[in-house]
């Protein structure tokens, strides 16, 4: 059986740590290290260009630490947080996207285990994601829940999106379309353009540069017809 792979990165400033890191994340078959950086800076740069499903996340690195790391991002992936020191297990009990915490010197069987951990509670997300037939947006200062199989694209507006639905409700919402990406089912919903998420059960008709949902549309980038038909036709 093949199991998917988690997109990793590992953030430590020194060098002789983050090698050992990176070779410990690259030996174990479940992770897919995309890079390892020296900097919170360098890694918020890669996270905002790359879906990440896990971060190696140092605490004490200089200009940007782990924990402001964390806290910069909208949608943070899971994170195995790891420092030299205790002192910080307690403060990474307030973070819930923080999985595990590791002290250095970092013990490989010990480092197993945390991704252990990580994969189980990747795993139960991706089931709970698949389950779920709605996402919950902000509007007008009021929880609103939208049906999935209601959404037909979504667009993005500057800071905000707009989602375009079959009720002919459309949602003004401030968010991100990597944080929309992140709520619902990836072969559902994929970008064809970087202005527009499209419902692939909506789908009417598409060629090298349009997709067509009930009488609009939509362009599409040249770079993601391959993986839209493939979802097409799979599916």
């Amino acid at each position: 059986m093949t199991h998917k792979t988690l997109k990793t990165i590992v953030v430590e400033d020194s060098d002789t740590q983050r090698a050992v890191i990176t070779r410990f994340a690259k030996e174990h078959p479940r992770l897919n290290v995309l890079g390892d950086y020296s900097n919170g800076i360098l890694a918020l740069n890669a996270i905002r260009k790359n879906k990440v499903d896990l971060i190696l996340l140092d605490v004490e690195m200089p200009v940007v630490n782990g924990f402001d790391l964390l806290d910069s991002l909208e949608t943070p992936p899971q994170i195995i947080l790891i420092s030299d020191k205790s002192d910080y297990a307690l403060k990474a009990f307030e973070y819930p996207n923080i999985t595990d915490y590791l002290q250095k010197p970092i013990d490989k069987a010990r480092f197993t285990t945390a991704i252990g951990r990580v994969v189980k509670t990747h795993n139960q997300i991706r089931k709970a994601n698949e389950n779920q037939d709605f996402i919950c947006v902000n509007v007008n200062l009021q929880k609103k829940k939208i049906y999935m199989n209601t959404i037909k694209w979504v667009e993005a507006l500057g800071d905000y999106i707009k989602i375009v639905t079959t009720t002919g409700d459309n949602y003004t919402v401030l968010s991100t379309m990597k944080a929309f990406l992140a709520q619902v089912p990836e072969k559902e919903f994929i970008r064809i353009h970087k202005s527009y998420i499209v419902n692939t059960k909506k789908i009417d008709n598409w060629s090298s540069t349009k997709v067509e949902i009930a009488g609009t549309k939509l362009p599409m980038s040249r770079s993601h017809k391959e993986t839209l038909e493939k979802i097409l036709i799979t599916s």
